[in-house]
């Protein structure tokens, strides 16, 4: 048995974010396990393997990702005075809208001379772009807890590990103007016990970090850089494999942009060689920007590795919100061409669009919406509230100029209004919000999602069904708070409450709580249900492969003249003007270069 004088307890956490009524979102079963944690969990691997705290002390790891388990701090603190009293509480990846949840988690282990220690986008975002820390941040450090800033690659962890250690934890780690290599690190792993508590067999990695861009709304770029980082084939290989080997082969892939890695075809030709070659059959999530169907090749290679399902960045149809939000890399004379692009394949397309930029109005939300739903072929769109995230530009500029904005971050999970519209009252925000939802998920429009599956003739038919009954159930304003850590089967614990909204008596909270489950069951089992119906009544339909609307028509230059894309707003007809330039500098320029070409021929 291990001497307790020489074990040190590392608690890896993963926050979750309160609910409307004041509970941590936690499920039976979540989606998919934390790409922050499973990075943090191989570097701790790492560091205990390496032996940084000495050859004769046994670094213990324990992950809890609290989407999908319960934070029990008297247990954590039980074993950690078992193991000797030497321990560190590190807060994992916690974003705005989790640090409130971070805090209240944190304050037990201060109680009890525990060291606590925060990263994520919140505590780096925040001072990588303030001129001084937030209240929130300082009243942190006052209780006692420690900042780490940055990524934590190349070693970083020794420091803050030989610190908790020697009981000597620094008030804050700063990396964030030393972004690290990440070839070569340690890849994202978490372990089958964790691996249980998910879907399907579904985990996460990234391949790169950094983006080229300058979006407005985005806290990427100010954390993880502008510069892109990567990852190597073979350590893409790795981390399949790892995984693969305690029954993983479902991925989310959480590059911003998988698209920009120039590395992409290096990484998509070793997955396809692990598919065809080994037989592994990995399915992929990806995110992807709206001009990679330009690339050659990429979309066939993206289909061959495996890829199932594509976010793409849209954000917005009406060009003058693009350029307001610095998303002026988003052309609309691309957005018919790039989904239609994916959808040759079998391909389940997601696009993110925002609500609340500085030209929507009520109507022209409501407009935009129907624009898509009759001329692009997205599968599902993921609705989201402009929000000024501490560490984006919006949020600088906004606290640079005493603009208000909500003072609690329980509230920033891209679901809520946070701040005030230079031309909507909050009222109208509001609403024209939850109307966005409810005009895309119509019963109406998922029945012609799922025609156009046969239309397409995709064998993707359960696949798409079983994803609008997702999208669509989280498109009702009661559960919609929960699509970020989304899940099966919600979980609530009585004494976890939110302290400023106090506890439950028993007797209130466990016949409420049960009728909610019973509602959510209720709800999500009547969805499947009717949806399955207009499947089954679809597949019955002899002319069902003939389906065709504007959606599935190719673009052609009639559009310019007919569709709403293109003539609904001023942006929308500059920006077909300004692609006639375009095209008439490059015919202007391959005409010169064709020109000079037979001169030069002629002269010899």
């Amino acid at each position: 048995m291990a001497d307790t004088d020489k074990i040190f307890d590392v608690f890896l956490i993963k926050p979750s974010h309160y609910d409307r009524d004041g509970y941590p979102i936690r499920w039976w079963r979540s989606i998919l396990p934390s790409n922050s944690l499973a990075c943090m969990n191989a570097l701790t691997e790492d560091c205990a393997e390496r032996r940084i705290l000495g050859v004769d002390v046994e670094i213990r790891i324990t992950l809890i990702d609290e989407v999908n388990e319960r934070v029990r701090a008297a247990r954590l603190i039980r074993r950690a005075r078992r193991d000797g009293g030497r321990a560190i509480v590190a807060l994992v990846g916690v974003q705005s809208n989790q640090f409130p949840r971070a805090m209240d988690i944190a304050r037990p282990f201060l109680a009890e001379g525990l060291p606590v220690c925060v990263g994520g986008f919140h505590v780096s975002g925040c001072i990588s772009m303030l001129p001084e820390m937030p209240d929130d941040l300082k009243q942190a450090q006052a209780a006692g807890v420690s900042f780490f800033l940055g990524e934590a690659e190349e070693h970083r962890l020794d420091e803050v590990y030989r610190d908790a250690w020697n009981g000597k934890l620094k008030p804050v780690y700063n990396h964030l103007s030393d972004l690290p290599d990440i070839a070569g690190a340690p890849g994202p792993f978490v372990p089958p016990e964790t691996m249980r508590r998910a879907v399907a067999g579904m985990s996460s990695f990234d391949l790169g970090r950094g983006c080229p861009f300058q979006c407005s709304f985005c806290s990427i770029i100010n954390v993880h850089g502008r510069k892109s980082r990567h990852r190597t084939p073979d350590d893409l290989e790795a981390v399949i494999r790892r995984n693969y080997a305690i029954g993983v082969d479902y991925f989310f892939v959480t590059d911003d942009n998988l698209a920009r890695n120039r590395d992409w075809e290096a990484m998509l030709d070793r997955l396809i060689a692990l598919r065809e070659t080994e037989g592994i059959r990995l399915q992929l999530v990806i995110q992807v920007d709206t001009l990679c169907h330009r690339i050659p090749d990429f979309i066939e290679k993206c289909v061959r590795a495996g890829v199932v399902t594509v976010f793409i960045g849209m954000e917005n149809i009406n060009p003058d919100n693009l350029a307001a939000a610095k998303k002026k890399q988003n052309r609309i004379s691309e957005y018919r061409e790039m989904p239609l692009a994916w959808k040759k394949h079998a391909v389940f397309v997601v696009c993110g669009y925002i609500v609340g930029l500085p030209f929507d109005t009520s109507d022209s939300v409501l407009r935009d919406i129907e624009i898509i739903k009759t001329e692009l072929p997205m599968d599902a769109i993921n609705l989201n509230v402009l929000t000024p995230l501490p560490g984006s530009e919006d949020h600088k500029k906004a606290y640079e100029a005493g603009q208000w904005m909500d003072p609690d971050m329980n509230r920033y999970d891209l679901c809520q209004r946070v701040s005030h519209h230079p031309v909507m009252s909050d009222a109208e925000w509001d609403e024209a919000y939850e109307a966005a939802w409810r005009a895309y998920y119509t019963p109406e429009h998922m029945v012609t999602v799922l025609r156009r599956v046969f239309g397409l003739r995709s064998n993707k038919r359960r696949f798409t069904l079983n994803r609008m009954v997702w999208y669509h159930f989280y498109s009702r304003g009661r559960f919609r708070h929960y699509r970020q850590e989304g899940g099966f089967l919600p979980m609530r614990a009585r004494t976890d409450r939110r302290p400023e909204m106090g506890s439950e008596a028993p007797l209130t909270f466990y016949p409420r709580n049960a009728a909610y489950v019973a509602h959510w069951l209720f709800r999500y089992a009547s969805i499947w249900c009717w949806l399955r119906y207009q499947l089954w009544k679809i597949e019955r339909d002899p002319k069902r492969f003939d389906y065709r609307d504007t959606a599935l028509t190719p673009p052609d230059a009639s559009d310019e003249e007919t569709l709403g894309l293109f003539t609904a707003t001023s942006g929308g007809r500059a920006s077909v003007e300004a692609e006639h330039k375009r095209a008439g500098i490059v015919a202007r320029a391959r005409a010169g270069a064709v020109k000079e070409t037979a001169g030069s021929a002629g002269e010899g």
